[in-house]
């Protein structure tokens, strides 16, 4: 039993020494925050992680918060990027951007505006065309994901810039 145990004890110990800890909670520099109200999307996704793993709290009215979140554009896109040949199209690049910015009440900016852009590429085949669909919008799903992960890491290190006095 001991000598079992002791290898799990030099692993622990030598992961706690490289630095490696898990993901936890965001910490983000404000109580309050005013995500925009949406039923889907990224504004749902966003308000959901942000009241789940952090101490911000997310209000409905926009007086209430100390920042507000306003995005400014999310659009998904698809370019061709090859052809086979007999000239259809073999591959495509998804492409989901989505524009932010973060100010509070008083005019001071905690972040400027930010534009954030994942693409993936995907190949295409017309013979199973249904099933590219669904694997489209599974990997705009994944993108979503991953949009709300950089938007929190951004939003957990942004800062009031200072006003200038009138």
């Amino acid at each position: 039993m001991r000598a079992a145990a002791l290898p799990a004890l030099l692993l622990a110990l030598w992961l706690a020494g490289c630095g490696f800890r898990l993901r936890g909670a965001e910490n983000l520099p404000f109580e309050t925050l005013y995500v925009p109200q949406a039923t889907k999307g990224i504004a749902l996704d966003l308000k959901r992680h942000i009241q789940s793993g952090s101490g911000t709290r997310v209000v409905d009215d926009p007086k209430q918060a100390d920042a507000l979140l306003q995005f400014t554009e999310e659009t998904r896109g698809k370019e061709i990027l090859s052809l086979n040949t007999a000239g259809r199209v073999s591959e495509y690049r998804l492409i989901y951007r989505v524009g932010f910015r973060v100010a509070d009440a008083k005019g001071g900016e905690y972040l400027p505006l930010n534009v954030v852009t994942l693409d993936r590429d995907v190949t295409y085949d017309d013979t199973v065309a249904l099933a590219k669909e669904t694997e489209e919008e599974l990997l705009f799903r994944d993108m979503q994901s991953d949009m709300v992960q950089q938007i929190l890491r951004r939003l957990a290190a942004a800062h009031r810039a200072a006003v200038a006095p009138d």
